[in-house]
């Protein structure tokens, strides 16, 4: 008789699984946010109130810091699915 997978295996992988997406979104997101507050700031200084301006500058920083830390986020994904695979056996009946 296989062991069998439980309510509570399932939250546990979910709340994993949300918290890998919340730790691997959040840089981009937090440097997105201080980019927008930063052009509004100077928007609001020299009342500039184009509002296409933050655009650029914001895919810029995006762009940026996937390059600086794109490999540590994949590599957190990769960890993860690799553990969910290594334990695939005991999830299935």
């Amino acid at each position: 008789m296989g062991l069998q997978m439980t309510e509570q295996d399932i939250i546990t992988i979910a709340r994993q699984t949300i918290w890998i997406i919340v730790q691997t979104s959040m840089p981009v997101l937090v440097i997105s946010m201080i980019v927008g507050l930063v052009i509004s700031l100077i928007q609001t200084i020299t009342s500039i109130q184009e509002q296409t301006l933050t655009f650029v500058p914001k895919m810029l920083s995006i762009f940026i810091t996937l390059m600086i830390l794109g490999s540590w986020m994949i590599n957190r994904i990769v960890e993860f699915i690799t553990q969910l695979w290594g334990n695939f056996g005991q999830y299935i009946h």
